[in-house]
């Protein structure tokens, strides 16, 4: 942990809470790209946007599906994920079919992450499903981690942000318990300091979700600076 990148690659700056204005969304990016953190996760309606503002900054534009509640149809996740690729998303954060999961269909939860993993691996793109771990216990997250084993997705994801809690480092110790060692953990929800992001990177988590990008990465750079020697007069 000696660069600046060791954090700033971590970082996925959360654009996606609704009330946020198409200026709000412009300042976003253009904060995302000063920082060079990892992606910007933009509401679908703000994907255009941000792949022209991005386009050339090693910044990945990425999006959402089946958002913040995981009830839509697997057609309905699937067109939308087709479409946010089409329109130039490389990364994309779905959140599992809740309610199958706890009614045990998990036959239906593994077509469903089949079905968008293989789209989204054919265009190249990440895929990151969210579990929303507030509404489950430890053994519908067991699963869930089981599934998108199997499904072979890249990242399995704790929150949304829309739910009561977010991720909590119990959870993060069970994901990364239960999730084969190729398939990474993003936390979401929650972080807020820098301090808390070194926490779950011990943990072995590799994405972060922020919206208190700025503060954090200043503080990182602010440590850093610190380490160095001072110059001999």
């Amino acid at each position: 942990m000696e660069r600046y990148e060791d954090v700033a690659s971590m970082v996925d700056h959360s654009l996606l809470r609704p009330q946020l204005t198409r200026a709000e969304v412009e300042a976003g990016l253009d904060l995302a790209k000063r920082y060079g953190v990892a992606a910007a996760t933009m509401r679908p309606c703000d994907i255009d946007l941000a792949v022209r503002a991005l386009a050339g900054t090693g910044v990945q534009p990425g999006s959402v599906a089946g958002f913040p509640h995981g009830s839509q149809n697997t057609a309905t996740k699937m067109f939308e994920t087709r479409d946010l690729l089409d329109r130039g998303a490389r990364e994309i954060d779905m959140v599992i079919a809740i309610s199958r999961l706890l009614s045990r269909d998990l036959d239906y939860v593994q077509t469903e992450l089949d079905s968008v993993a293989e789209l989204c691996h054919r265009n190249s793109a990440i895929l990151k499903v969210i579990f929303e771990n507030a509404y489950l216990t430890d053994e519908f997250k067991i699963l869930a981690c089981h599934c998108c084993g199997k499904a072979n997705v890249d990242f399995v994801k704790t929150s949304t942000g829309f739910a009561p809690s977010g991720y909590t480092v119990a959870d993060l110790k069970l994901m990364r318990q239960h999730t084969p060692a190729h398939i990474a953990v993003k936390a979401a929800s929650g972080l807020k300091t820098l301090d808390q992001v070194l926490e779950v990177r011990a943990l072995g988590v590799t994405r972060v979700g922020l919206t208190s990008t700025a503060a954090v990465l200043d503080e990182w750079k602010s440590r850093l600076a610190s380490r160095q020697p001072s110059p001999v007069a």
